[in-house]
């Protein structure tokens, strides 16, 4: 059988090859003839079908996100099955990765059915030295698979491959921090909007000084939110969520952000909105964020006047301006005006809740303030904040955390003296870790929680002194009201 198997392959090798070399010297119209019923009839031997995913689109100077999503779902097939491979590090990838060498063959199952990857690469027509990616060596992904399952491949298997790949790469990439740039910096000859650095915050849910039950719940509402994208959808709403941080300064909110980043492997966008001239601007930079992501916005009581007071001062600075007689401290305030701010409530209202905020999916907004009280209403009512979350002065659960983290200590002696103090005296975790941090080696566990006692003392007293201050002066203002 092998015998006569070989044999019959390689008269159909020499009728091949003969087919080739003899064509070109027929007329154009029965070479095309010819050409075309030789490939009916090997097609009709052969029972698989092929499907090519090349490198660059028809588009020039675009690269396929197929091409790649299709790399990333074989490096894992290629690293397990493949015996040449090649390492090559993919922008914004936070690690290596790996790919079949050229022409290297690996199979993949489906549903019990059975396919074959191979990559290959087309060489450059010409050898002059060209600018454009597209005139180089085209790679390619060639895939192969029975002809009778051509529906569940073209229909399933592809998107499957596709959908995992791009999460590969979600997955693989390196996380950035971006910060909004001056609109002055959007043009020129390598214009960008965002600037980045690579996010590298240690903070996570384990480290935060917080009451473990709350952690946990906001844990669970930012897990439920990144798997929410077809609850989304059926409910009509655009994928996104927002948190309003709010509480006294050094309480962690900036670590708050962090730690959900960290949780759900998001980027993070610091937008700073007095950088930002006006709506138009903010709609821009919206629209150049990425899903898997949260948008910040810190300290936003101090950001801009978003309150209505706005037009009111406005109006008082122009009814100043043009009592001025001096022409050059007028032209000086008109310049100081123009170059201010003009984002406005409704254009930041539309950003976060309005049919812009439905640019990209999976997004989360945050706000964060230390006074909730300045904020506007119509700002942080829920479904635009949707989640309230108060960042308060330390307790003894968050203080246990703090323990551990920077002493690494679960119980002491003076763990009592210090629960009783906290009772009766407030002090945020970033005063508390201060304390706690050992100043010089010679410092040991103990040294750094008498120093934390005497400050809880000394915080106990200064609200002692407060309290009998306000007494005083409300007595005071008794006996004024009553003469």
């Amino acid at each position: 059988m092998w015998t006569e198997l070989s044999a019959t392959i390689s008269s159909l090798a020499v009728v091949f090859f003969m087919f080739e070399k003899y064509l070109n010297y027929f007329p154009y119209t029965i070479r095309g003839y010819a050409e075309r019923n030789f490939r009916k009839v090997v097609n009709f031997v052969n029972p698989y079908v092929a499907i090519s995913f090349h490198e660059f689109t028809s588009e020039r100077l675009k690269r396929s996100d197929a091409f790649f999503a299709i790399q990333n779902y074989l490096s894992t097939s290629s690293t397990e099955n493949a015996k040449r491979l090649k390492a090559d590090v993919v922008k914004e990838s936070q690690s290596v990765v790996l790919s079949m060498e050229d022409y290297e063959e690996v199979t993949d199952v489906f549903n019990g059915v059975r396919v074959w990857w191979a990559s290959g690469k087309i060489p450059p027509q010409s050898k002059s030295i060209s600018w454009f990616p597209g005139s180089e060596e085209k790679r390619y992904y060639k895939l192969t698979f029975h002809k009778r399952y051509r529906e569940i491949i073209t229909k399933s298997y592809v998107e499957h491959v596709l959908k995992k790949g791009k999460e590969i790469a979600v997955k693989n990439r390196q996380r950035m921090l971006y910060t909004n740039n001056p609109s002055k910096d959007w043009h020129g000859w390598k214009p960008t909007k965002w600037g980045n650095i690579v996010f590298e915050h240690p903070s996570t849910f384990d480290t935060l000084a917080m009451d473990t039950a709350k952690k946990e719940e906001i844990k669970k509402d930012l897990i439920k939110f990144s798997k929410g994208k077809d609850y989304y959808a059926k409910i009509g709403k655009a994928w996104k969520r927002g948190y309003l941080l709010y509480g006294p300064p050094g309480t962690g909110k900036s670590s708050m952000i962090a730690a959900m980043a960290n949780l759900l492997d998001y980027d993070v966008y610091d937008l700073e909105l007095t950088t930002i001239k006006d709506n138009s601007e903010l709609r821009k930079l919206l629209i150049e964020t990425k899903g898997k992501s949260i948008i910040v916005i810190e300290d936003i009581d101090c950001s801009l006047d978003l309150t209505g007071q706005r037009k009111k001062r406005k109006e008082k600075d122009d009814d100043e301006a043009d009592k001025e007689k001096d022409p050059i401290s007028k032209k000086k305030k008109e310049a100081e005006e123009e170059s201010g701010s003009k984002v406005t409530l409704s254009g930041l209202l539309n950003v976060i809740d309005g049919i812009w905020s439905a640019c990209g999916g999976e997004r989360i907004i945050i706000f964060t303030t230390n006074y909730v009280d300045k904020l506007d209403p119509a700002l942080i009512r829920r479904g635009r904040m949707d989640k309230h979350i108060v960042m308060s002065y330390c307790c003894f659960e968050a203080f246990k955390v703090l323990a551990k983290n920077y002493l690494d200590i679960e119980s002491h002696e003076l763990f009592g003296k210090i629960e009783e103090l906290f009772v009766e005296s407030k002090m945020s975790p970033a005063d508390v870790a201060d304390s706690l941090m050992p100043k010089s080696d010679e410092q040991d566990e103990e040294t750094c929680l008498k120093r934390l006692v005497e400050a809880l003392e000394a915080s106990k007293e200064e609200a002692r002194k407060k309290s009998e201050e306000e007494a005083m002066l409300k007595t005071k203002d008794g006996v004024v009201t009553e003469g």
